[in-house]
């Protein structure tokens, strides 16, 4: 995910057929070339061949990944190589709206889906402009919520309309990103006030008991593990005074998405908590899912008995330094709550975005204005 859109460029696609890169667009890709697509029915094996030739930033998006989410009605468009090297596989589930299919996911802004890395983009003009495609597809798919620079959309956007298909972004939020290789040749992270800080509520925190600092993924995801990370959410603000909708694990609905996801071995090892227990019970969780040298920071919590002595920020300070010794180099912190996350020292990173695409460009002229306005303003 290094390979940033330039600042607004994304925004210049909203139009159709709108100025020279929407003209430019617009032109017919080359598509002589041999791609196999099927549609099959699920969420197929394939989709793990995919992943597997993905870029590292999407390790994750693979068979288990969208099957958690329980979506029915899923249809998986598989392109393949005459060699029978598969190289995109497409899922997509049906909406409320009549005709629209939508990329699922077990978390936003993860909706997208695997391509080779290596793909070329007259493959995967093949693919979406194939007659059983657009048929599987219907008139109108959603891709979203994403980063603007997922490795998949970027592709996209450079041959959708000339396979056919419009475009129809709508801003949702900035991320905000910690640039941990950066700030450490700055000398400036973690910085030692901060560091002597946590020591000291790590001290008061162990007048309530010992302290454990525990670090789970792979094998170690365990009923037990996940039966903790409840326990804990139940013990939160988010529990007291939210209806519960943001927890992960301490509704049933939400707890079976993780369990799902960690049942396969490659999910297992990228999802990773750390949890803090104190006198033998479970006080604080960092959620994590890491994908290459990023770190996604999907949930955090701690027990409000103790927030007195901050033990999530003294938590999610470990957790930082041991990802940092294990390579990981950006930690994505995802959009919202930019106050805490700046004084970490994470900056606004890419920003997370929405997008139609239209099979029909009449129809497109219509959606767009609606669509837009939906979004984020500014």
């Amino acid at each position: 995910m290094e390979t940033w859109l330039p600042a607004g460029s994304l925004w210049r696609l909203e139009g159709v057929a709108e100025g020279p890169e929407m003209q430019e667009a617009a032109r017919p890709i080359a598509s002589a070339v041999a791609v196999d697509v099927a549609i099959v029915a699920g969420v197929p094996d394939e989709i793990d061949l995919a992943a597997a030739r993905a870029d590292s930033a999407h390790l994750f998006l693979r068979r288990a990944w969208y099957e958690a989410a329980g979506h029915s009605g899923v249809r998986t468009v598989i392109a393949a190589r005459p060699d029978g090297a598969v190289i995109a596989a497409l899922p997509t589930a049906p909406t409320r709206w009549p005709g629209m299919r939508l990329v699922p996911g077990s978390y936003w802004p993860f909706r997208s889906f695997p391509v080779d890395a290596d793909i070329a983009d007259s493959e995967l003009a093949a693919m979406l402009s194939s007659s059983a495609v657009r048929k599987a597809l219907g008139p109108v798919w959603r891709m979203g919520p994403v980063y603007e620079n997922d490795p998949t959309l970027i592709r996209l956007l450079r041959i959708c309309a000339g396979s056919g298909w419009t475009p129809l972004p709508r801003r949702i939020a900035p991320s905000f990103l910690l640039d941990i290789d950066r700030l450490q040749a700055d000398g400036s992270w973690p910085r030692g006030s901060t560091l002597r800080k946590n020591r000291f509520h790590e001290k008061h925190l162990a007048t309530h008991g010992d302290l454990e600092w525990r670090f789970v993924s792979g094998a170690g995801w365990t009923s037990e593990v996940f039966d903790d990370l409840a326990e804990i959410e139940r013990r939160s603000w988010v529990a007291d005074r939210t209806d519960g909708s943001d927890a992960k694990f301490m509704a049933p609905h939400h707890r079976r998405v993780w369990e799902g996801a960690a049942a396969d071995p490659v999910l297992a090892e990228a999802m990773r908590a750390a949890i803090l227990y104190i006198g033998g019970a479970p006080a604080a969780f960092s959620f994590d899912l890491d994908a290459g040298s990023i770190k996604y920071a999907i949930a955090n919590s701690y027990d409000e008995r103790f927030a007195k002595h901050s033990p999530g920020k003294c938590l999610y300070y470990r957790n930082l330094v041991e990802a940092m010794e294990r390579g990981i180099a950006i930690v994505d912190w995802g959009a919202g709550d930019s106050g805490y996350k700046r004084t970490i020292g994470a900056d606004e990173g890419p920003g997370i975005v929405d997008l139609l695409f239209v099979g029909n460009a009449a129809l497109a002229r219509v959606i767009a204005p609606i669509w837009r306005r939906s979004g984020r303003k500014g």
